[in-house]
C-alpha cells in the first residue's frame, strides 16, 4: 500500500527540514523534557475536537502574552506520547515551526519561502496517505504570516499556506493575541474561516499556585532546594499585586525560578528558599524595595488561604 505513495519532498528531505527548522514536541515530550502542563484540559480535549474533523481542522490559541499558549501545545504533544488521544491522533507528531531559526542567513523572502514551502508541501502530500501518522504544524505568533503585518520577516507566508489550508491537507495550529488575531488575520476572511478558536483565559490565583505545584519538583531538582506551599502562593500574591502588566502564570513561574536561584546563590543548596530570596527577586523586578514587600498580616492570609485549599491537618512552613 505504502509504495503507491511518491512524494516530491522525500522523507530524508522533510526529516532534515524538521531538523534544522523546526522542533518536535512529541518526540520531546516521549523523552521527558517537559514539566507537567496542568489546567488546560479542557482547551486541550477543544483543540482535539478541531483537529479531528474533515473541514476546518485549524486551531488558534488566542489569549495575551504570559498565559501559556506554547505550554498548552506541549500538553497536547504530552497527551499523544502517552498515547491518550483518540486512534485518529496516535502517534501523529506536534512539530513547531520555528520562523527566526529559518529565517537565519536569508537575504530575500523568496530565499525563506525555499525553505518554508517544502515544509507544507511535504506534510500536505503526506496528510492522505493513511500509513503516515498525522503532521500538526505549530506556529507562534501566525500573525506575523499575514501580508498586512508590516515589519514582519514573514509577511506574505499566509498566501503560501492558504491553497494547502483550502484543500484541507494541512493540520496547523496557532497562536496570537486576540487584538493580533483581529488586527491582522481576521481582516483576511478566507483564512479566518480556516481557523477555529480556542481561548485561553488568564489563570486565577488558585489555578497559577496548582501551576507552580506542578512544576515544584522540576525546579527543586535543577536548583537543590525546597520551597514550601505557602512561599509558593506569596509568590502568586506578590506577582498579582505588583506586576500588573504581566500575565499569570508566566510572572510567577519566572518569579519562582530566580528565587530559587537567587536562595542558592545566598544560602547553598540543601535549604528551604525563604521570603527573603522571593522579596528580593519581586524587588528586582519592580524596583520596591523588598522590606516594603513584607507584610505579617498579608502572610497570615496567605497561610489560612492554603490552608483552605489544602485542607486541614497539613504543616506548612515559610
Amino acid at each position: 500500500m505504502s509504495e503507491q505513495w511518491s512524494y516530491s519532498v522525500t522523507n530524508d528531505e522533510l526529516e532534515e527540514l524538521f531538523r534544522k527548522y523546526c522542533t518536535d514536541f512529541t518526540a520531546l515530550a516521549k523523552l521527558g523534557r517537559y514539566g507537567p502542563i496542568t489546567g488546560r484540559d479542557k482547551e486541550v480535549d477543544e483543540t482535539i475536537l478541531i483537529l479531528m474533523q474533515k473541514g476546518r481542522k485549524n486551531a488558534v490559541l488566542l489569549a495575551p502574552a504570559g498565559v501559556g499558549k506554547t505550554a498548552m501545545v506541549v500538553a497536547l504533544a504530552q497527551k499523544i506520547a502517552a498515547d491518550d488521544v483518540p486512534d485518529y491522533l496516535l502517534d501523529a507528531r506536534v512539530v513547531e515551526i520555528d520562523m527566526a531559526r529559518m529565517a537565519a542567513g536569508t537575504n530575500s523572502p523568496a530565499e525563506f519561502q525555499e525553505r518554508f514551502i517544502p515544509i507544507c508541501k511535504g506534510v500536505a502530500e503526506r496528510y492522505h496517505n493513511p500509513n503516515n501518522p498525522r503532521i500538526i504544524l505549530f506556529m507562534d505568533e501566525i500573525h506575523q504570516i499575514m501580508p498586512n503585518c508590516v515589519g514582519s520577516a514573514y509577511a506574505g507566508l499566509s498566501d503560501v499556506m492558504k491553497p494547502y489550508l483550502t484543500a484541507g491537507d494541512l493540520m496547523v495550529i496557532g497562536a496570537t493575541t486576540l487584538d493580533e488575531f483581529r488586527m491582522y488575520v481576521a481582516e483576511d476572511p478566507a483564512l479566518d474561516r480556516r481557523f477555529q478558536k480556542v481561548f485561553l483565559s488568564v489563570p486565577n490565583s488558585v489555578e497559577t499556585y496548582a501551576i507552580l505545584k506542578a512544576l515544584r519538583p522540576s525546579h527543586e531538582k535543577h536548583h537543590g532546594v525546597t520551597i514550601s506551599n505557602n512561599n509558593l502562593m506569596t509568590i502568586v500574591q506578590l506577582t498579582d499585586e505588583h506586576m500588573r502588566k504581566r500575565n499569570q502564570p508566566d510572572k510567577s513561574i519566572i518569579t519562582m525560578d530566580s528565587a530559587m536561584a537567587y536562595h542558592v546563590k545566598t544560602h547553598g543548596k540543601n535549604t528551604n528558599v525563604t521570603l527573603d530570596s522571593i522579596y528580593y527577586m519581586v524587588g528586582r523586578e519592580t524596583g520596591l524595595n523588598k522590606q516594603a514587600l513584607h507584610d505579617d498580616k498579608k502572610i497570615q492570609r496567605i497561610m489560612k488561604h492554603v490552608q483552605e485549599i489544602e485542607g486541614e491537618g497539613h504543616m506548612y512552613y515559610i
